[in-house]
């Protein structure tokens, strides 16, 4: 053998043991396999933080204008996108609230995710009110005086993917944390 090659394969082996080191600390020091949840309160809510299509969402259509059969007109809308909702049931706000702005949207903690993506058909204008005690699959969309029109879908798919994932609530934790 030539000093050459004694040469080339120290460096060879010397790369080599300096890859085996590299790759033996990065895999004792990984922090990847703890558990996400391990910081959440016991006490805390369980939201759903999943972002839902749009065939899996029930809705409730209400009216908080002065524009007479806008929650019906907009029911439609939301049945004609696939949305679960009846528009006969769409009427005015049965809980009376004042609404300011384009929207509220009411909703309990399994539909965090759904109401995010409902929340793009205002273009992320739509206020947003979590219930931590409400039990029901549904989300209340209360027309306020602000409101024009729904996005078209181009429009919501640029709100939603402008926002990013559902934030979570204050004193909850997402379902898939444990």
């Amino acid at each position: 053998m030539t000093i050459a090659r004694i040469r080339a394969l120290v460096i060879v082996g010397a790369l080599f043991l300096a890859a085996l080191v590299l790759v033996t600390v990065s895999i004792v020091k990984d922090k990847q396999t703890q558990a996400k949840g391990a910081s959440c309160p016991k006490d805390a809510v369980r939201v759903d933080t999943r972002l839902a299509d749009s065939e899996t969402i029930q809705l409730n259509v209400y009216n908080a204008t002065d524009r007479p059969g806008l929650a019906k007109e907009i029911a439609q809308e939301f049945k004609q996108r696939k949305f679960k909702v009846d528009p006969e049931k769409a009427s005015n706000d049965p809980l009376a609230k004042p609404v300011e702005g384009v929207a509220v949207l009411r909703y309990g903690p399994k539909m965090v995710g759904a109401a995010w993506v409902v929340r793009s058909y205002f273009l992320n204008e739509a206020v947003r009110e979590f219930d931590p005690s409400r039990q029901d699959e549904t989300i209340d969309v209360v027309l306020g005086p602000s409101f024009k029109k729904l996005a078209t879908e181009t429009e919501q798919r640029l709100a939603l993917a402008s926002v990013g994932r559902a934030p979570l609530p204050k004193g909850t934790c997402d379902i898939r944390e444990t």
